[in-house]
């Protein structure tokens, strides 16, 4: 288990993680905590039930059932015995730790002005366990590259829990370091990391590789964020996760018009879905990205379904890649 899990996981759970045979305890991806309900592990194709003695069923009638003393436990584990620190955290539901893990978080949540203003009663946890794989894009960037070795504006396409993340660090490691591919230069890089997942950033320091020419503004909206980044950093590539909001699209229209190019994902099944969203739709139409890269899990985490130009023809035909 990564050191940064068991930091944040409390006596009696921690115990239980580390009983789990050790044929299945580096494959997992999540640890799911629920009050009074059973605990819960998560493969890439599995779901697997924690029992009382650390092994594992996949029925849930024996499984150890979390209590009140452990979620409050592990919630002031997570925010280091200080609640207060978390308010904004909170609001979206989900806290990032160290090494860019994100335990996910549920409860009551208390509205004021018809916005969210905080979660109590914290019933639920979900610890997403971040993996760093070099090299996964490595077979993907001659066809992100133009034929001057200038990065095309792309845009990724995943469901969630398909690798995009992992991907999308590693292509900031290829562009940022170059010399892997013939064609590619090293980049400046810019990486806005709103919830500090790609570079996993401890105080401002990447803990992750995401390449020797590559500066990380961690913890800053996306929008803001980007706008910073040109007017400080003048990367040649900026790079953000899970774009989908109004203001996205408006900082990505300012960042395209600046002569900066763009590496970006998107929660989607394929494309015909991205294209039905309003925010989305508008994008596609202003045909920023040259490049779509479509990602599932149908041959494991990280199945590269297929590459596409600008207008959406087939540029990975016949090939298997998955992470």
């Amino acid at each position: 288990m990564k050191p940064e899990i068991e930091h944040i996981l409390p006596q009696r759970l921690r115990q239980l993680i580390e009983a789990i045979p050790q044929h299945i305890s580096p494959y997992i991806e999540e640890i799911r905590v629920r009050l009074g309900r059973p605990l819960e592990v998560v493969t890439a194709d599995k779901v697997l039930y924690v029992l009382p003695d650390g092994t594992v069923s996949k029925y849930y009638q024996a499984a150890y059932r979390p209590d009140d003393s452990d979620c409050t436990a592990l919630l002031s584990l997570i925010s280091n015995h200080s609640l207060y620190a978390l308010e904004e955290e909170l609001k979206r539901g989900y806290v990032t730790i160290q090494g860019g893990h994100r335990v996910g978080i549920v409860g009551r949540a208390v509205v004021e002005d018809g916005e969210v203003s905080h979660l109590r009663s914290v019933s639920g946890f979900n610890i997403r366990i971040a993996r760093e794989l070099k090299g996964v894009a490595r077979s993907l960037v001659p066809f992100l590259t133009d034929p001057v070795g200038r990065c095309y504006n792309t845009l990724i396409v995943s469901p969630p829990q398909c690798g995009k993340t992992t991907l999308l660090r590693d292509l900031a490691r290829c562009f940022s370091s170059g010399g892997e591919h013939e064609a590619v230069k090293a980049n400046k890089v810019g990486i806005v990391d709103e919830r500090s997942e790609l570079a996993g950033s401890v105080n401002g320091v990447p803990q992750l590789d995401v390449g020797p020419r590559t500066d990380v503004l961690d913890a800053c909206p996306k929008a803001e964020g980007m706008m910073m980044m040109i007017r400080s950093m003048s990367p040649d590539i900026l790079v953000v996760d899970e774009i989908g909001r109004p203001e996205d699209a408006r900082a990505i229209d300012e960042a395209v018009h600046a002569g900066v190019q763009l590496i970006t994902t998107v929660h989607g099944k394929d494309l015909d879905d991205i294209s039905r969203r309003p925010v989305l739709s508008r994008i596609l139409q202003q045909s920023v990205f040259a490049r779509y890269v479509l990602l599932s899990k149908k041959r494991g985490t990280g199945t590269v379904e297929g590459v596409y130009d600008a207008e959406w023809n087939e540029l990975w035909e016949g090939r298997v890649h998955a992470m």
